[in-house]
């Protein structure tokens, strides 16, 4: 099988170790837990969607990425740099823990923490789709099924596989995903494309797809593109936890200015932070931690 290793210089603070363990709890795609010290994942690679499987290592600064499959490797790599953050250049991100004494004890708490997104936007959207108006959990078990049934070992259905499955899902969520499909293999939840617009443009791009509505774009442009600096505007478990951290009545609006350029790590260190406190107070497993809340979407 085709192969391709590449070492990727990571710029500013990054632990793998966890980064790994903030995807283990990421519901909508997580990672199974496990005890070697790479990070692996398979997926569908953006453009010719074909099955691709990864290998990350970190030596120092260093990212070891090992590609491997019948998809194209070189943007295989590329890909996997995005999704795990190791395309950002984050040298400036201790200075917001100096402006900003609440995201100062989020990194000391979460030490080198890369928030890691969906393998793509594509993924992202079918996420969006299953989990309208369906307990997270539940919206696992379709994507699980999904997989299982009509992925490529393990990774989730290309696009132009979703395209043609009849699906027995409640509501229009067959109609919406087969949407989804179709906006992938046009090219219009392309990850590079997505990442070079502004987050605002961005998500106006992605509710031109039927069935994705403000919160679904927005999940899309924050978690599936991964992009850094981005206001999450819909996420109540985030206003729940600025009440905690900085007092009743700060608002993202007041708050958020100071994590730029990194608006969406910063809400990202913040709600791990809630999840794993949530999952120590209540004993329960926090239930996707590094998420995007969303609602039903529109349109």
């Amino acid at each position: 099988m085709p192969q391709r290793e590449v070492d990727v210089e990571v710029v500013g603070p990054w632990s793998l170790e966890t980064s790994r363990a903030f995807w283990e709890g990421f519901t909508p795609a997580a990672l199974p837990a496990g005890a070697t010290d790479a990070l692996r994942a398979v997926f569908c690679v953006e453009g010719d969607w074909r099955r691709a499987a990864v290998e990350v290592t970190q030596h120092d600064g260093t990212a070891t990425v090992v590609a491997s499959g019948s998809g194209d490797l070189d943007t295989a790599v590329t890909q996997a740099c995005r999704f795990l953050s190791l395309d950002v250049d984050a040298r400036a991100w201790p200075d917001v823990a100096r402006r900003d004494p609440v995201i100062a004890d989020a990194q000391a708490r979460l030490p080198g923490l890369r928030p890691c997104g969906f393998h793509s936007p594509y993924e992202a959207a079918a996420w969006a789709v299953l989990s309208q108006r369906i307990r997270i959990v539940q919206a696992a078990r379709l994507r699980d099924d999904l997989v299982a049934r009509h992925g490529d070992d393990g990774a989730f259905p290309a696009p132009q596989v979703l395209r043609g499955l009849d699906l027995d899902l409640p509501g229009r969520k067959a109609e919406y995903l087969h949407a989804v499909a179709e906006a992938a293999l046009d090219g219009l939840l392309d990850g590079a494309h997505l990442r070079s617009l502004t987050p605002d443009d961005a998500v106006a791009a992605v509710r031109e797809v039927k069935g994705l509505g403000p919160f679904a774009a927005e999940l899309v442009v924050i978690r599936g593109a991964n992009a850094p600096d981005a206001v999450p505007g819909h996420e109540r478990r985030l206003d729940a936890e600025l009440t905690e951290r900085y007092g009743p009545g700060h608002t993202l609006a007041e708050v958020s200015p100071a994590w730029r350029p990194f608006r969406t790590w910063a809400a990202v260190h913040l709600r791990a932070l809630r999840e794993a406190r949530t999952h120590e107070i209540g004993g329960r497993s926090a239930p996707d931690r590094g998420a995007v809340d969303i609602d039903a979407p529109r349109g």
